[in-house]
């Protein structure tokens, strides 16, 4: 493993020059390179589609439970705050991190903590699971085994691993599609820090995990993220830790408070049990600052109730950014150094643990409700991927560039956006033919397509392609 610079660590250069990159006067410059990566990426479509992705409860017609959009931008404010405190500290222990890199390392992790979920598919990580299956079982099929080109150990566990990590790099630098193939052409300092399992899919580690970071399409890319940040295969950027802590202080604790205001998790019965779990001196603190917060006795009861969650929520959220945050100092060297091998929040883990388990665990996502519904994405994922790879796969690009066809039907549903990806060629920088495109390439516009959907689309495509309903 390499020992890590910040210099490298927060490169500013991007894979296409970038316009913007041209040298302004200072009187003018306004934001650093990874404030402009947040701005590129606010108002796309990727982020607007997660107001529409579950994060515990699907195909909510309420507004007050929470969207992946909603969560992604709570993870975006943590994981700025734990770069700035994290900086701050920085700031007084190395003498070349000043205040112009603390706020460059706040602007990154709040660009990855908004962008951390953008590869989910519909249903959230039930759907990421159905994908694995569904790919599991096709492999094994007999329609993929009568393929005549067969795809590399690696290609296959890129589709039996799928992750919605994995897919947001793909997103970012090419699916998000401005001007050409580059996507939102990011810094490659914001890239390294969402490869949050930096390893290929047919590695040791994904044996071991299940987990990996990138597809073997982007893995050119990922050399060149290393070489440009400093970092070795397997090595995790320091930032990738925050924006990991980040996004565990935000959903533990938002998924309770969800669950509460849902009517299915009994919150003062379930406190009083948290509050026994864990006796020790640190939590009786915690729990003593919560109670100090006592709602104001003329508020309804219901509104009693949630007001006393939010204060478990808030000053929960505070404790564990305080654990993370000396948790990352005091194991700075081997974070550095590439050796450490733990989670920011590891010290608490029981109490993470009992917070996912039994509390949102038991009374969320086992409830009729979320059950219900992921069965239904169950349904409607399976389906189209049915639909979409048999057509892609099982045609030749006569029938799918003959919109008369049904095979020309469902490829011409296709965004055009994701087909535009899968044409390209990266070698030449120019477009390919269909009939030039290789089975993983065609595996890769399926699975773009119907993992960027949201939850309703997803929906509303299944009932039209099986007749349920008519397109409106």
């Amino acid at each position: 493993m390499c020992q890590l610079e910040w210099e490298k660590l927060l490169c500013k250069s991007r894979k296409r020059t970038s316009k913007s990159s041209v040298k302004a006067p200072s009187s003018v410059i306004v934001r650093n390179e990874f404030e402009a990566d947040y701005d590129r990426i606010i108002g796309s479509s990727s982020v607007r589609r997660l107001q529409d992705k579950a994060q515990v409860f699907p195909l909510q017609k309420n507004d007050f439970t929470r969207t992946r959009l909603t969560h992604s931008i709570e993870v975006s404010a943590m994981a700025r705050s734990l770069g700035k405190a994290v900086g701050r500290q920085l700031e007084k222990k190395i003498d070349s991190f000043s205040a112009d890199t603390t706020d460059e390392l706040a602007a990154l992790l709040q660009t990855a903590g908004l962008i951390h979920d953008l590869g989910n598919p519909p249903f959230g990580h039930y759907g990421e699971t159905v994908i694995r299956e569904w790919f599991s079982q096709w492999f094994n099929s007999n329609k993929f085994l009568k393929k005549e080109v067969l795809l590399t150990d690696q290609e296959k566990k890129d589709f039996i691993f799928f992750d919605g990590n994995v897919q947001n790099l793909r997103i970012v630098t090419k699916l998000q599609v401005l001007n050409d193939s580059y996507g939102a052409n990011f810094t490659y300092g914001t890239l390294a820090a969402i490869i949050k399992y930096p390893w290929k899919s047919d590695s040791d580690n994904t044996a071991q995990k299940k987990k990996f970071g990138y597809f073997k399409s982007e893995e050119q890319l990922v050399r060149e993220i290393q070489e440009k940040t400093g970092l070795s295969d397997g090595q995790r950027h320091p930032a990738t830790y925050l924006l990991e802590a980040a996004d565990d202080i935000i959903y533990i604790c938002d998924d309770v408070e969800d669950g509460v205001k849902k009517g299915y998790i009994p919150w003062d019965a379930v406190y009083n049990t948290i509050k026994y779990q864990f006796p020790n001196d640190g939590y009786q603190e915690l729990f003593k600052k919560i109670e100090n917060n006592e709602p104001d006795k003329h508020l309804h009861e219901d509104d009693k109730v949630l007001a006393k969650v939010r204060m478990f929520r808030n000053y929960t959220q505070g404790y564990l950014l305080e654990k993370a945050i000396y948790e990352f100092i005091n194991n700075y060297d081997s974070i550095m150094s590439g050796t450490y091998k733990n989670e920011l929040l590891t010290c608490e883990k029981e109490f993470v643990k009992y917070l996912k388990k039994d509390v949102t665990g038991k009374y969320c996502f086992s409830c009729h409700e979320v059950l219900a519904l992921e069965l239904v994405g169950d349904k409607v994922i399976k389906t189209l991927l049915d639909i979409f790879v048999s057509a892609l796969t099982e045609s030749n690009p006569d029938e799918l560039n003959n919109p008369a066809l049904f095979q020309g039907k469902i490829y011409n549903l296709i965004s055009s956006n994701f087909k535009y990806i899968a044409l390209h060629n990266y070698d030449q920088n120019c477009q390919k033919n269909l009939s030039d495109i290789s089975l993983y390439d065609k595996l890769h516009l399926a699975v773009d397509f119907i993992s960027g959907m949201t939850d309703s689309y997803a929906v509303n495509l299944y009932k039209e392609l099986t007749g349920i309903s008519l397109p409106q």
